[in-house]
């Protein structure tokens, strides 16, 4: 059986565990073999060149963007980078041998962002391709860094280990990213040798262009289809879980045993990816399945995402949402009967890049949920010009009930029954006909306690 299989970078952050657990553990040496590592960076490393993926704080590349001394921000990362290896020497990491690299690798970079300011100084050639090149340099260096700290470790370890390098640093080959990943992959003896992959991969098209800061999944992705892979597997530091455990707490956090892609697709859609849906898509088509692992519980099977499996049992299996949403109502009295009156709001949201996760719709208004970071002013103004009346609501949050199999009756009455006797008033609401996610848009400061209510009566109970 050959796997693919992704590690995240909390989980490389702690490599004695990723060791033990994953990849050696109590396996003999020829149940090692047959399975494909791609690796993320260690924990924090991209959020240090590009950006914090959450609070959005700016790293190497907006100095580089406001040519503020990038080459000295790239020498402090080193030192950090350099303090991570170090932090490996007893996982048996030779520290002298992955010093080198990084510092080369660090050296390359340096020597690529130079040369691409000079270029951008010149004024003849587009600002934004130049800024795309350079986050696409800065963004492989911290998978390169990982990935040949695993491979060193693993042939001191006496395992045959390979440097499946993605990252393209030392090649001028015009490649795209699958044929790059066929020109790696293509020749392997995977029963004899354990590949490590960059989570990134240099390609004509530009993965950081086509996924950004999902890069990684889509490597692992395309590694799998690629190879024909029996299985891919994600490493995370937690479970898929009923709820999340910082919110509902650890035992009332039940591990998802068994759901589909259109579920993955939901849980995507409202911010918390068990999969990029960019990278779940090929392989959905391919039909190969995807399990999802705690790294620090080897022993539990984890979640297996496949295409067609639907609960024998009508139930919710995951509650989950965000509070980082607003919610956009508009109102107008022409709208009533007027066929494709919608559209033209849509367009609105198309010409501002904005992509809406709940759409409802009454006789005269549309109320949509959007990412609260792609509330801007040229999409307020448009639509309030255009429109009789616009309200927009800043503290909303949403809050779902996804599964394989809630189209029963009674969930959504127990569900509404939950929120109210708890004083959570439903602002709006959508389900569509497939019945895999009910969507309840509600007060920002009820979020957490939403979470709480509907995990316990709709999960635990």
């Amino acid at each position: 059986m050959l796997t693919v299989e992704k590690i995240g970078g909390t989980s490389m952050s702690k490599f004695d565990e990723v060791l033990d657990n994953i990849i050696i553990g109590n396996r003999n040496k020829k149940d090692i073999y047959n399975r494909i590592f791609v690796v993320s960076a260690y924990a924090n490393v991209t959020n240090w060149l590009l950006e914090h993926k959450k609070t959005k704080e700016p790293g190497v590349y907006m100095k580089f963007v406001n040519n503020d001394n990038y080459n000295q921000a790239l020498d402090d990362i080193l030192a950090k980078l350099i303090d991570i290896n170090h932090a490996l020497k007893d996982t048996g990491l030779d520290i002298k041998v992955a010093d080198d690299f990084i510092t080369n690798r660090i050296h390359q970079a340096k020597n690529y962002l130079n040369s691409l300011y000079d270029v951008l100084a010149t004024g003849y050639i587009s600002k934004s391709n130049i800024l795309l090149a350079a986050r696409e340099i800065l963004s492989s260096l911290g998978e390169a860094h990982s990935a040949f700290n695993s491979v060193n470790i693993l042939q001191n370890h006496d395992i045959n280990a390979y440097f499946a390098d993605l990252c393209g640093f030392n090649d001028a080959e015009y490649l795209s990213i699958d044929q790059r990943i066929h020109k790696i992959f293509g020749n392997l003896d995977f029963a004899s040798i354990i590949p490590i992959a960059t989570g990134y991969t240099k390609g004509t098209e530009g993965i950081m262009r086509e996924f950004d800061r999902g890069y990684s999944e889509v490597t692992f992705s395309k590694i799998a289809v690629e190879v024909n892979a029996d299985e891919a597997v994600i490493h995370k530091e937690y479970h898929l879980s009923s709820a999340d455990p910082n919110i509902v707490g650890v035992d009332k956090s039940i591990p998802v045993c068994f759901t589909n892609y259109n579920v993955a697709d939901q849980l995507a859609d409202v911010g918390m990816e068990a999969i990029h849906p960019k990278a779940a898509k090929p392989l959905e088509v391919a039909g190969i399945n995807i399990r999802i692992k705690n790294t620090f519980e080897p022993d539990h099977p984890g979640t297996l995402i496949s295409k067609d499996y639907v609960d024998a049992k009508s139930k919710v299996e995951i509650i989950s949402g965000s509070d980082k949403v607003v919610a956009i109502e508009v109102h107008d009295p022409m709208m009533v009967g007027e066929v494709g009156f919608d559209l033209g709001v849509m367009e609105i949201f198309q010409r501002n890049h904005v992509s809406y996760i709940l759409k409802a719709t009454n006789a005269n208004s549309i109320t949509t949920v959007i990412w609260e970071e792609s509330m801007t002013e040229p999409l307020l103004n448009e639509l309030k010009a255009n429109y009789l009346k616009v309200r927009v609501v800043k503290d909303a949050a949403l809050v779902c009930a996804m599964g394989t199999n809630i189209a029963h009756p009674g969930i959504l009455a127990t569900a509404a029954s939950a929120l109210a006797n708890n004083k959570i008033n439903v602002e709006a609401f959508s389900q569509s006909l497939m019945q895999v996610n009910m969507q309840f848009v509600i007060r920002r400061e009820d979020y957490k306690k939403a979470t709480v209510v509907l995990n316990d009566a709709l999960c635990v109970n």
